[in-house]
């Protein structure tokens, strides 16, 4: 993409995220508040699907709103003028955060913090029905005081609608390897292998190739959280490893994770409390038709065996390229 692309009503000033179809700008708007700019690169607007992905993204993200989930400010789906604008995070994704650390790892109570946060906003997301498809830490943004919020909504969908299953092969649940249809409980499943990640110090599965992880997560199993961090509550402990449970029916829901962690946290879990979606101003109406995803900094497609992941298979690229596309 040229540097001298504009978009109207911002100053994009530097790049600061770049995927496989599109790039993440710093850059002020009208008021000079400092946002985060994603702009799909030229040539994502040429091929369907990925432009449909990104439209995705910017309907869905205009749509929700919790306090978890990254805002949408404002943006145009389709189209040469295509943009997202979001809050920026100046600590970048967790997954970016992480490696910063001394130990690597985030404090035990800030761990928790997160976990609980993201574990909040996909409670509000199967409570709309929907489904996120690529929870992991590149997706999740801490502010400065160490809040969590969940992003990426261009592989999301709602289930009554149908979509196209998707996910990044290190947080990939059985079932979605399998070639089955996404749900509540895959994004469980996502959630769990972040927990082990966050609270644990590593993911439970491991592989050099998109194979040798799918069989990793079809026929192997965790070993037990208290022993990689024996400072876990035991019921947090538990239903992580429950999360990573090989049958979708047999996971816990994102709440009751998140009652745990509030709980570990010595916080008295509420009741959350929802907010219709429809009932919002949407900033940039889309035509009716079905969409796919993209996400801030990665896209969802398998990727390589490295810490980081990007976007969705298609079907007509080799289970080995797609592997290598996300990382």
């Amino acid at each position: 993409m040229s540097e001298d692309r504009t978009i109207p009503g911002y100053t994009l000033h530097r790049v600061i995220g770049r995927g496989n179809t599109s790039l993440v700008w710093l850059a002020t708007d009208a008021r000079k508040k400092e946002v985060a700019l994603k702009v799909p690169l030229p040539e994502t607007l040429r091929v369907q699907e990925a432009a449909e992905r990104f439209g995705n993204e910017v309907r869905l993200t205009l749509k929700f709103r919790h306090p978890h989930l990254v805002p949408g400010y404002a943006g145009t789906p389709f189209g040469p003028k295509a943009f997202l604008a979001i809050p920026y995070y100046s600590r970048g994704a967790l997954s970016e955060l992480l490696p910063q650390l001394p130990s690597g790892t985030l404090p035990l109570p800030e761990a928790l913090r997160v976990l609980a946060d993201v574990a909040s906003a996909l409670t509000y997301l199967h409570h709309q029905g929907a489904v996120h498809q690529d929870v992991k830490p590149q997706n999740v943004y801490v502010d400065e005081q160490g809040r969590a919020a969940l992003g990426d909504l261009g592989s999301a969908y709602f289930t009554a609608q149908g979509g196209q299953a998707s996910g990044s092969p290190f947080y990939m649940s059985p079932e979605v390897y399998h070639g089955e249809t996404s749900s509540a409980a895959s994004d469980v499943y996502s959630l769990g292998i972040t927990m082990y990640e966050l609270l644990g110090g590593e993911r439970p599965y491991h592989g050099n190739t998109y194979e040798e992880l799918m069989v990793a997560h079809l026929t192997r199993f965790p070993a037990p959280l208290l022993s990689l961090n024996p400072k876990v509550s035991r019921r947090v402990a538990r239903l992580a490893e429950l999360a990573l449970a090989k049958r979708p029916h047999d996971r816990p829901t994102a709440d009751a994770i998140r009652r745990a962690l509030l709980s570990a946290l010595g916080e008295t879990p509420a009741d959350e409390v929802y907010e219709d979606p429809d009932q919002e101003k949407e900033a940039a109406p889309v035509p009716a038709r079905q969409m796919g995803r993209h996400g801030p900094q990665s896209e969802t497609r398998p990727q390589t065996p490295e810490p980081a992941t990007a976007p969705e298979a298609s079907g007509k690229e080799s289970r080995w390229s797609l592997f290598k596309r996300r990382k």
